[in-house]
């Protein structure tokens, strides 16, 4: 009977702890990385919104399987918390300065995320948790080293979609509105990201992987397109002059990026068919408003 447990135990494993500890540049205390294990049926693919977020269809065995949880490395002593990648590679210097104010990132977080705790298996509480340190710890790196602007960006995407994932779990609990508060800060970076990359005022090309999700990099093209569509979605809507300006300046860069409007097999994939189907609603709308230039109309 035992040894049918312990097997059923193994079969059911999720996650592992690495063998090799893993030191924090900041205070100096060892702990293990805890990583998904593959294979198994434990992700099975879903589609892919429009936010190039892939959905993982939960399986009778593991259940809803959440990869963005184990994407941050965060110390369970001084909560310094990066993208893994920063974590292992951060500047000693700049390491211990963030776990001076480590007390005030926690107490931010925990009046949103509570109860979280990198002692244990992650849960999606700790996940959240564990991106919003991350972005708090980002605000306080030099931009141009370590290319806040888009890092930032990715993390307040990622944790809108986390927050909406804790609103089917607890929709009582208000992460819709906390959701909404993301995708907004979202917004605000991604527009700033690009922006910044294109005068040189902050390059993100050192950055590795654009995201936003872990299953595949959709690059500079990506960023441009989420620009788009997160103020097609999210921006505002009182000042109809200015959003109408904004949707045609969104529209050209799409256009520009992607040979948009024209017969253009360039840039093929799911990529180009979510920013042609924007394309399509960003013309829809600035024509509905009488504001779409027949010069523009290239279909």
């Amino acid at each position: 009977m035992y040894k049918k447990h312990v097997i059923e135990s193994k079969t059911l494993q999720l996650t592992y702890f690495s063998k090799q500890k893993i030191t924090c540049p900041a205070c100096g205390a060892e702990f293990p990385r805890e990583e998904l294990l593959s294979g198994s049926g434990r992700l099975l693919a879903g589609e892919l919104t429009d936010e190039l977020r892939r959905n993982y269809i939960p399986s009778q065995k593991y259940g809803r399987v959440y990869p963005l949880v184990y994407s941050i490395g965060v110390c369970p002593q001084c909560f310094l918390a990066l993208f893994w990648n920063d974590f292992t590679s951060i500047d000693k210097t700049l390491a211990e300065q963030l776990c001076e104010s480590s007390q005030e990132r926690v107490d931010t977080v925990k009046t949103i995320f509570p109860y979280f705790d990198f002692m244990h298996n992650r849960t999606l509480i700790d996940g959240a948790a564990a991106n919003y340190l991350a972005l708090l710890c980002y605000e306080k790196l030099p931009a141009t080293k370590y290319s806040t602007t888009m890092r930032r960006a990715m993390l307040t995407l990622r944790l809108a979609w986390m927050s909406n994932d804790l609103h089917e779990v607890c929709p009582d609990r208000n992460y819709d509105y906390i959701a909404s508060v993301f995708y907004q800060k979202a917004m605000f970076f991604y527009n700033e990201a690009v922006r910044k990359e294109s005068n040189g005022e902050e390059r993100i090309g050192n950055i590795g992987s654009y995201g936003p999700d872990l299953d595949k990099n959709y690059g500079f093209d990506g960023c441009v397109y989420l620009t788009g569509l997160l103020y097609y979605k999210y921006g505002q809507k009182d000042n109809q002059e200015a959003r109408l300006k904004a949707l045609d300046e969104h529209k050209r860069a799409l256009a520009r990026m992607f040979g948009l409007g024209k017969s253009s097999k360039a840039k093929p994939g799911p990529l180009l068919e979510h920013s042609r189907d924007l394309y399509d609603k960003l013309t829809a709308e600035l024509k509905a408003a009488n504001a779409l230039n027949e010069d523009d109309d290239d279909e």
